[in-house]
């Protein structure tokens, strides 16, 4: 890259994502100087030994003073403290925006403490892993991934185009979309999905105790990846659900009655319907293959980690 989309970067939040956009962004070019800023000391620490920002502050408005961006990426629940707190601080003509994995209530969270000389523009990557921390990040985590965007209205189009192509430098592919059509997308490819695994190792959980520990201790591969999902961090989950509960309560809806007409199929033996149903279901994760966001190669360990990790 010749020269970087951003002059300056700020990164509320250094736990697997802002980590990871900071080694993306060093590895493409795309941001001229990294500032971070994390509410733990010991995070701050770590992310300095790290070294992926070139400078980490005490305190969110210093860590926004001059950028060109800010990016959060805190939870969706600590958004509007985190954007009272750095308003008056942010340069005039700056692009504000997040990572956050519901759209409507970022939206609903930080528009109202934004002053009118900056531009939003809401932001979701789907990449993830089931780690968190500083020591999660590694600038692979967004290649081949799609960022969807979300404009609010009136978005200024030169500020969109600059983060469009800040993320594009990441190695993201970049989506288009409106808030509310994105939540209800998310609730059906992640959120129920997180919602699922959950419930599913809450059920091993008790079975275990009465199982003396089998459940565990012979776990076969779907139950492996339930509980590599299921250890994501949980305060981001929980804010994801509470900050998105109409979607999410309504593709809950949709699943449980999928799944009580399964229930009804095993019950009655109805093998031709069990069959049919599964031979469709299984066409969509071909097409996730087909589409690039998995490989055929089972990786129930998810081998991609920063040297730090491995």
């Amino acid at each position: 890259m010749s020269k970087p989309i951003f002059q300056r970067v700020a990164l509320i939040g250094l736990g697997l994502i802002g980590s990871s956009i900071a080694w993306a962004a060093r590895r493409s070019g795309a941001a001229g100087e990294l500032v971070g800023h994390a509410n733990s000391e010991a995070t701050r620490a770590r992310a300095r030994d790290l070294g992926f920002c070139d400078r980490i502050t005490a305190s969110a408005a210093e860590a926004v003073e001059g950028a060109d961006l800010v990016i959060l990426c805190v939870p969706v629940g600590a958004y509007g403290a985190v954007t009272a707190e750095i308003a008056p601080a942010l340069k005039a003509g700056a692009v504000v925006s997040d990572v956050g994995s519901v759209k409507q209530a970022a939206i609903e969270a930080i528009t109202p403490h934004l002053p009118d000389h900056v531009h939003f523009i809401p932001a979701h990557p789907l990449a993830g892993t089931e780690h968190s921390g500083p020591d999660a990040g590694f600038a692979e985590l967004f290649d081949n991934r799609w960022c969807i965007l979300t404009p609010v209205e009136d978005t200024d189009p030169d500020a969109l185009a600059d983060l469009r192509a800040f993320w594009e430098s990441l190695g993201a592919r970049v989506e288009h979309m409106d808030a509310a059509h994105h939540d209800l997308v998310l609730a059906v490819t992640s959120h129920v999905p997180h919602a699922i695994a959950y419930t599913m190792c809450g059920v091993a959980d008790d079975m275990a105790r009465v199982t003396d520990q089998e459940v565990v201790q012979y776990s076969a591969a779907g139950f492996r990846d339930f509980t590599r999902i299921a250890a994501s961090d949980p305060v981001m989950w929980r804010d994801v659900f509470l900050a998105n509960k109409s979607a999410t309560i309504e593709i809950l809806g949709r699943f449980v009655e999928e799944l009580m007409t399964l229930q009804r199929a095993i019950r009655t033996g109805d093998g031709d319907h069990l069959l049919a149903y599964f031979t469709r279901t299984r066409a969509i994760r071909r097409s996730i293959i087909e589409a690039g966001q998995d490989v055929e190669t089972p990786d129930f360990g998810r081998a991609s980690r920063p040297p730090h990790q491995k």
